[in-house]
């Protein structure tokens, strides 16, 4: 939260031991960490997911830990729902959480979920990940004396031979132009383009191709890809959901963060005082109610209506 100091320990007086185990875990988790109950429990090294799960529901009833969900809406018609835990050392009141929850409605958002938005407008518009990127930096032999694996960007300056024997390259020259070459490629350059553009236009007798190789790659390097324009992203609608079942039910009303059955599941007392303040019309009638003459009371009736009854 805003108002907490980084690395501070957390409040964890009004829980039991293992709550304040499983509470001190979940605070020291980095931002943006899985938070559900299956991805604490594969981590933490002493409870298992039923006794994370639970402990989840009473650091909830503390005023630890909510569950949000979040509507997020983005300005080229992309929607999706996310859901968020929010964490805090120190306990919250229910008001509190409520304000904050509350002040989730149009937040931007663009820098929290610009990866995931990008995903959403499908594969085509994803940047493209250069497998050359990866091999960037030149290979250098280990102490076995095994070959360097050979990069995309060094077998662009190897194949340049082919091309046109003017341009052979040594060994030597291909390695220390490999990562001139390599930055053609993440710069969105092709294997074809590089070699183009150290082979086109020239000169009769060529003395030092290794020299014409760098300058070329130096002088005609590609421009940086420019970043694509951000889109801008804002919620719409946030809701809390349950800690412990992760459910939400539209019209519900959670307890400390908790459903009906889930709250009545950590403090089972919640359902004998329910059932105690239920007004007298919801309750059972009384079992000896008094005796009634049904012949009695319907001959009465008929008299009262000017009808000969059965005992006139």
């Amino acid at each position: 939260m805003d108002d907490e100091t980084p690395h501070t320990e957390a409040d964890f007086g009004r829980v039991c031991q293992r709550d304040g185990e499983i509470g001190t875990f979940l605070h020291h988790l980095q931002e943006g960490a899985a938070m559900g109950h299956k991805a604490v429990a594969s981590e933490h090294p002493n409870y298992g997911q039923q006794a994370v799960r639970t402990s989840m529901g009473r650091l909830s009833l503390a005023g630890h830990i909510r569950w949000v969900k979040e509507h997020i809406t983005a300005e080229d018609n992309t929607k999706r729902w996310v859901t968020r835990t929010y964490w805090s050392g120190k306990p919250r009141s229910v008001e509190w959480w409520t304000e904050f929850v509350e002040a989730r409605h149009g937040r931007d958002v663009t820098s929290a979920y610009q990866g995931g938005l990008a995903h959403l407008r499908g594969p085509d518009s994803d940047p493209e990940t250069d497998p050359s990127a990866a091999e960037a930096a030149p290979q250098n032999p280990d102490r076995s004396g095994a070959a360097p694996e050979e990069s995309p960007a060094y077998r662009a300056l190897t194949s340049l031979r082919a091309t046109d024997p003017r341009m052979s390259l040594s060994e030597a020259d291909c390695r220390a132009l490999e990562a001139l070459a390599a930055e053609w490629l993440a710069r969105g350059a092709t294997v074809t383009e590089i070699v183009r553009a150290l082979t086109c236009g020239l000169p009769d007798t060529v003395h030092n191709p290794g020299g014409i190789a760098r300058t070329r790659l130096e002088r005609k390097m590609p421009p940086k890809p420019s970043a694509p324009p951000a889109v801008r992203a804002r919620i719409d609608r946030a809701v809390m959901m349950c800690t412990m079942c992760e459910e939400y039910l539209p019209g519900a009303r959670l307890n400390k963060g908790l459903c009906v059955d889930c709250y009545t599941e950590l403090v089972p007392e919640a359902a004998g005082n329910a059932l105690g303040a239920l007004p007298a019309t919801f309750l059972p009638a009384p079992r000896h109610a008094p005796q009634v003459d049904v012949t009695e009371r319907v001959d009465a009736l008929r008299r009262a209506a000017g009808l000969k009854g059965d005992k006139a």
